[in-house]
């Protein structure tokens, strides 16, 4: 038995060593089935990636051409320097395009900039097909850190800035206003839960009824964020010192509305018409 597993243990070590088996090395055909694995698995990820996103990676990718046609630079020649040069570029451009009249067009915000380096080399490698080192932005961003230091020094200001907090306050205001409908249920649902959740409109858009559940031991609901851009996890909503605007109270109202037979797998915040009830019966998704 011992010079058994004495022989398996030096065949694996062999196998393990052997450079005809090392992975990425396989004969024409299976590298062929999976180029072809690795194409339509690009496709499928771009054809599900939000519109928005697609834009957004399309006009980055446009500042890109233009500077490289007024530098004289092939689309190609994504590198360390071009990408720095690329970032004093579009420190210089103007946010929008200028329109007649007096007022100053703003200059581009520090976080488009950001956003269009990265969108940069991400177009590269997946377009492109270019092999970029890991930190090929690395002194672009730097570069960039220090202007945008160099800005807050002078005082100035570019963008927008971050948008405000929801606040509590803004909540009542906010339900002083909806109706006292199923329409104003779902809003009101959807509202606090988000302020529970501190979650991102995404990740609220994709809940299904399934992924609410009330705790076991009454202590609130159970919400499993499955889908996040940032990181999934199952997130404990407690009850509201406001009943008004209580998560758990206003999430029970709207599952109401709903109905006992409502698909566990649907939405949990769906369109809402005057076919409401019919829909709904029918099985189809409004």
């Amino acid at each position: 038995m011992a010079n058994a597993d004495l022989s398996v243990a030096v065949s694996t070590a062999i196998r393990q060593t052997d450079p005809a088996v090392r992975p990425g090395r396989f004969d024409a055909a299976t590298e062929a089935r999976l180029s072809r694995l690795d194409t339509e698995a690009t496709a499928h990820v771009e054809k599900n990636r939000p519109g928005r996103t697609r834009t957004g990676y399309a006009a980055d990718w446009s500042a890109w051409l233009r500077f490289c046609a007024e530098r004289d630079l092939p689309p190609a020649t994504v590198r360390t320097g071009t990408l720095v040069a690329f970032v004093e570029w579009c420190w210089h451009q103007p946010a929008r395009p200028p329109k007649p009249g007096p007022a100053p067009v703003p200059l581009t915000a520090p976080s488009t900039i950001c956003r269009r380096l990265s969108s940069v080399v991400v177009t590269a490698r997946r377009q492109l097909k270019l092999q970029l080192a890991e930190g090929v932005a690395e002194e672009a961003r730097a570069l960039l850190k220090a202007k945008v230091k160099e800005m807050e020094k002078a005082g100035e200001r570019r963008g927008r800035g971050p948008a405000p907090a929801l606040l509590v306050r803004h909540m009542e205001k906010i339900a002083a206003t909806l109706p006292r409908d199923r329409f104003g249920t779902r809003d009101l649902s959807l509202m606090t839960l988000h302020f529970a959740l501190a979650g991102r409109e995404d990740e609220l858009a994709y809940l299904r009824l399934r992924d609410i559940a009330e705790d076991p031991e009454g202590r609130g609901l159970i919400v499993d964020v499955r889908v996040s851009k940032v990181a999934p996890r199952t997130v404990e909503v407690p009850f509201g010192s406001r009943a008004h605007l209580c998560p758990v109270r206003a999430w029970r109202r709207w599952k109401a509305e709903l109905g006992e037979d409502a698909d566990p797998d649907s939405f949990a915040f769906r369109a809402v018409h005057n076919r409401w009830k019919t829909v709904l019966h029918s099985g189809l998704d409004p």
